[in-house]
């Protein structure tokens, strides 16, 4: 299921009709789906030299990549480099604007559909940003798109920063007072590469790590030079995978003990009290949460970068619900637990702006109707 919430910000949303994904049945032939990673970081980050290193590198997959960048006109022509049996081939693709990140998803979407026309010539897709562009609207596209999702699946973000440079990119301040392109493209990150790291002393990287993990604290890190990583840090993550042991949501449900430079970006981990929960009322209050930009039955304004969350639904004990959300999109995906599963927490991880963790467990502990006693 998908829900997002309608085109004019005072009207209500309009609830998009709930779809259940079925396995497929023996008879049913099963379509093996692309996996796409999406390969974002602020401008100098070392992307450019990831992706000819994934290219070039010796892995055994024919991998197709979406260069994005912005250019001195509206038509622009960017390569796909597709690597078919150890050789490089290059196409040309013209995007109308050159950049995935811009207010029409569609023209993304069309990226890919001209891409999927040569589908069997390669078995991984690496979508680059610009980097100024904040990866939550290009992920939206893999849920909004149903047809363009048959195809293909997203595996996961990977975000690049340049040591030398990302504490003053995340503390630049906006002219209105949003939350910088950097700091998206951290909180929305599955793994997350410090590159660069020649650059600064270890004193200053580790500064930088806390300073990353206060941010995103369910992302994984790797530390790095010129965007040398194991392949596997990267491709083939299944960040979003209904699989239940795919979701490794560690993050702390304590707050942190450090500061970082933004004060009001930050991860909060709400471990839930019962192992079975109705999902209809807590799919409620994660439209509040999203679409209206608030904690339920409070004044508190907030912005949610990043949505994360397995939950058991009551009716249903063997099955787990993964919640993934970007932004004011969600998705909730239906996987069942194999019987030997021990599912000992149930949770959500919210990473965004102005929350206060105790704010928003006394609001979902009271739209539930749990006692806040409950452990």
């Amino acid at each position: 299921m998908i829900s997002l919430p309608s085109m004019d910000d005072d009207d209500i949303p309009e609830l998009i009709e709930e779809r259940l994904e079925t396995l497929p049945t023996e008879t049913e032939p099963v379509t093996e789906k692309v996996p796409v990673t999406i390969v974002t970081g602020f401008l100098g980050s070392g992307k450019t030299t990831l992706l000819n290193y994934i290219l070039t590198e010796q892995h055994g997959k024919r991998i197709a990549v979406i260069l994005n960048e912005f250019g001195e006109s509206s038509g622009i022509e960017k390569p796909i480099s597709i690597g078919v049996e150890g050789e490089l081939f290059e196409e040309w693709l013209e995007l109308s604007n050159g950049c995935l990140c811009c207010s029409i998803v569609d023209k993304g979407v069309k990226a890919i559909e001209n891409l999927m026309q040569k589908k069997g010539k390669f078995d991984y897709i690496l979508l680059e940003t610009t980097g100024l562009a904040d990866p939550g609207p290009i992920a939206s596209m893999f849920w909004l798109d149903e047809a363009l999702c048959s195809d293909i699946y997203l595996d996961g973000i990977v975000t690049l920063v340049d040591a030398k440079h990302i504490l003053q990119y995340i503390a630049e301040t906006t002219k209105d007072h949003s939350i910088n392109e950097a700091t998206r493209q951290i909180a929305t990150a599955d793994r997350i590469i410090i590159n660069k790291t020649d650059l600064v002393t270890p004193l200053e990287l580790d500064t930088i790590e806390r300073q990353l993990r206060s941010i995103n604290a369910t992302a994984e890190i790797r530390q790095t030079q010129r965007s040398r990583v194991p392949l596997d840090f990267i491709l083939d993550i299944h960040a979003f995978d209904i699989n239940v042991h795919s979701q490794t949501l560690t993050a702390s449900d304590e707050k942190p003990d450090h500061p970082h430079l933004d004060e009001n970006v930050r991860t909060v981990c709400l471990v839930l009290p019962h192992p079975s929960i109705n999902i209809s009322v807590m799919e409620e209050w994660i439209q509040r949460l999203l679409w209206d930009k608030t904690i339920p039955n409070t004044t508190s304004n907030i912005v949610v970068l990043r949505l994360k969350g397995i939950l058991t639904p009551e009716d249903s004990p063997l099955t787990r619900i993964i919640v993934q959300g970007v932004q004011e999109l969600y998705d909730f995906q239906y996987a069942k637990a194999n019987a030997g599963d021990k599912v000992t927490e149930d949770k959500l991880v919210l990473i965004g702006r102005n929350l206060d963790r105790q704010l928003l467990k006394n609001s979902l502990w009271q739209w539930m109707g749990w006692q806040l006693s409950d452990i």
